[in-house]
């Protein structure tokens, strides 16, 4: 008996999921209105699709250069699946390869993980909103438990016994959609409109410039870019009268949102730009990235301002990444401080090619503003008072910047398979007598943050083509899950 083509495969997964949910939904709205529970059969139903992939090798083992879609060891391997209608896409990419190249056979079967009641809920059903506590629906209906979500097989701390199957993907359904949940709750944004290229900053001013730039794409005649989705729900979209984008921008409540996100999407498949302020601090920057690499973006840029450490820096100067001193403390239990983090030769040169593109100096002059080196990331914002005990950490580190996030995103890059990189501004510089004065900040961000961010956009443009040496093996294991 021959397995399901990938297609097949996908199409079961769909009607599978929709199957469920729909039972569980209306399993709910039938209890809220009647009173009437559940019985034990009928939450037989409420059960994620899994998906299996069983690899058995007759002869020679292929091999690929591939950084994804290929197997470590023959066997079968599983993972549960959410949304596939979603993930439609990703998942042929990812399947494809291991039935075309490997001969793998693919099976679809209900699992036995349930859906958690909230996961199919959207905003405004009655059954949320209603006079029924939490309480009262999860004695009838499966809940998200905590315990039951984790990131065993990203950190690599599972385990591998007898006869059980191995994991096919980084994350399972209910870790998932546990995120896609809190995206929702932390950006202003459903995460069917967040786009694989994300840029982070942690000053609102790089989103005003964003914006203004978005809005111009979108009345530009010809151009790839076609809707832009705000905080809270409202879109913009190309051919729409958009003489009063800036009011529709103005009024989003991004305000609401601890993280508001910014996305631009395109018409094509190439994938459009999402942008988020992070805010300060590395808490939020992992609480970010935990949840958005569910979404297995092709790449996220930090583009925000440090402080420069060196007396030859001057405000505006730029800092491309290639080494992190973590200080940041957030991550020392996943990712050990003796782990190195490794700048990506790709994300690299496309980052400081944007740079000379958009700055239009190449050679000395493009050195005299741009300087590779460490930058040192604090999870205490005023680190400068403790300078007599971090000195000689600092200088042997080599640093040349200090800011309180890029260490955190690039090694929750690592750590979750994520292309990474980081380029800032200088803004000030503390240890040589220039601070962040108001009028002096001032002047600094009308002059710098513009061009930072069209440093940042042209980079994921370069990007765009490179996608194949970008997923590399770079940021694979050993024992790796056979999807990106």
């Amino acid at each position: 008996m021959t397995g399901l083509a990938p297609e097949q495969a996908v199409d079961r997964l769909e009607e599978l999921h929709a199957g469920a949910s729909n039972a569980l939904r209306e399993a709910l709205a039938r209890y809220t209105e009647t009173g009437v529970v559940p019985s034990a059969s009928e939450r037989l139903a409420f059960r994620y699709p899994e998906l299996s992939v069983d690899w058995q090798p007759s002869g020679a083992v292929r091999f690929t250069r591939r950084a994804w879609a290929k197997f470590q060891a023959p066997g079968r391997y599983t993972t549960t699946v959410t949304q596939p209608a979603f993930f439609r896409q990703y998942l042929l990419e990812q399947l494809r390869p291991l039935a075309e190249e490997f001969g793998a056979r693919i099976e679809v079967r209900p699992s036995t993980q349930e859906i958690p009641y909230p996961f199919v809920t959207e905003e405004g059903d009655e059954f949320v909103h209603g006079d029924l506590s939490v309480s009262d629906l999860a004695r009838h209906f499966p809940t998200p438990g905590l315990a039951n979500v984790g990131d065993e097989i990203a950190d690599g701390t599972w385990r591998h016994e007898g006869d059980t199957a191995r994991p096919l993907a980084l994350f399972d359904a209910v870790r998932v959609d546990f995120s896609l949940r809190r995206l929702i709750h932390y950006t202003g944004a459903d995460w069917r409109i967040l786009q694989p290229w994300i840029l982070f900053t942690n000053y609102q001013r790089y989103i005003d410039q964003f914006l203004e730039w978005a809005l111009d794409e979108l009345a530009r005649p010809g151009g790839p870019y076609s809707a832009l989705a705000l905080p809270g729900g409202r879109i913009l979209k190309r051919g729409e009268d958009l003489s009063e984008g800036g009011a529709a921008v103005a009024a989003a409540p991004w305000h609401r949102y601890q993280m508001p996100a910014y996305s631009l999407a395109r018409s094509d498949k190439q994938g459009g730009i999402t942008i988020v302020n992070i805010g300060v601090g590395p808490s939020n920057a992992k609480n970010a990235t935990d949840h958005l690499a569910v979404l297995r973006p092709h790449c996220w840029l930090m583009i925000g301002h440090c402080g420069g450490l060196r007396q030859s820096q001057t405000l505006g100067d730029y800092v491309l990444a290639h080494g992190y001193l973590r200080r940041d403390r957030i991550l020392d239990d996943l990712v050990p401080p003796e782990i190195p983090v490794p700048a990506l030769a790709e994300v690299q040169m496309a980052l400081q090619e944007a740079a000379a593109r958009v700055t239009g100096e190449r050679g000395d002059a493009l050195k005299r503003r741009l300087r590779t080196g460490t930058v040192v990331s604090y999870d205490d914002r005023n680190w400068e008072l403790r300078w007599s005990q971090e000195r000689q950490r600092i200088s042997l580190g080599r640093a040349i910047a200090v800011d309180m996030e890029s260490a955190t995103l690039a090694t929750q890059g690592y750590r979750l398979r994520v292309p990474y990189g980081t380029l800032l501004c200088v803004s000030d510089k503390p240890l040589h007598g220039e601070i962040k004065l108001p009028g002096a900040a001032t002047r600094f961000y009308q002059r710098a943050v513009g061009e930072h961010l069209r440093i940042g956009i042209e980079t994921i443009e370069l990007l765009r083509s490179e996608l194949a040496s970008l997923h590399s093996r770079k940021l694979r294991s050993f024992d790796e899950p056979p999807f990106r």
